[in-house]
């Protein structure tokens, strides 16, 4: 008795220009005899592409490095936080600072223009692969202009500039707009570290948006080690302490 025919490879396609999206479909399609494949989806840049993604549930993305809004970089880290990620194939015109990066940290990438033979190789790869290491993404990515937070299978993107403080609670990040919270699968040291023009430390498991920082009033020092004032957050009505040692650094925020 025959073995039943694998699936075939679902593929999604992040890309602005309208040709290239075209042209990988028909290199998919050529290659479909020897590696069964199917286009579940398709995007013109990184937001429209996790908009549209977690439904496709493709097993590889391949996806553009420049891209408008939000670029094939940013998307890859985002998408690693959805509930079942793609494995990320990166499609690149000649950038020899990427490629290198891409060697260094064993992400698969695709020089236009893309050649079927090559294609057919990242995508067997991919398929065996699996889901793109997110440690790996972190190390080549741009910085950010969102995060994203993981809500009911869906990947949820927060504008960085909408953002008034980050709070770590146990192993997550809550995330504070005017709107609401959110929590975040990140490391508050990283994201410090990523938006230290931003952000400013005012205790150990805290970081403020400078331009959210409207004033300062006494408070108690209740744990022994805050500096007797709280942070006052435009658009939020909670005091945040201050801790001693970032009370100096703080307080030259105020002019």
């Amino acid at each position: 008795m025959n073995a039943p025919a694998p699936a075939p490879l679902r593929v999604f396609i992040v890309d602005d220009e309208a040709p290239a999206r075209e042209r990988m479909k028909a290199l998919l399609g050529d290659l479909a005899a020897e590696l069964p494949n199917t286009v579940v989806g398709e995007a013109a840049n990184g937001v429209e592409g996790l908009a549209r993604i977690v439904e496709a549930r493709p097993d590889v993305a391949l996806v553009d490095v420049q891209m408008p809004q939000m670029g094939g970089m940013e998307f890859a880290r985002h998408l690693s936080a959805a509930a079942q990620p793609a494995a990320v194939i990166f499609v690149t015109a000649h950038d020899q600072y990427a490629i290198e990066a891409f060697d260094v940290n064993a992400l698969d990438y695709l020089l236009k223009p893309v050649r079927a033979t090559r294609l057919a190789a990242a995508l067997r790869k991919a398929a065996t692969a699996g889901p793109t290491p997110r440690a790996a993404l972190e190390r080549v990515a741009e910085r950010r202009r969102h995060l994203a937070a993981n809500e009911r299978g869906r990947v949820l993107l927060i504008p960085i500039e909408t953002i008034l403080y980050l709070k770590a609670e146990l192993k997550y990040v809550t995330v504070r707009t005017a709107e609401r919270e959110l929590l975040v699968d990140e490391s508050l040291s990283q994201l410090e570290q990523e938006f230290a023009d931003l952000f400013v430390r005012v205790h150990r498991s805290c970081l403020v948006a400078k331009r959210a920082i409207k004033g300062f009033e006494r408070a108690a020092e209740a744990d022994g080690e805050g500096a007797g004032w709280s942070v006052l957050v435009d658009g939020c009505e909670e005091r945040l302490p201050v801790s001693r040692r970032q009370w100096p650094v703080v307080k030259s925020l105020a002019g």
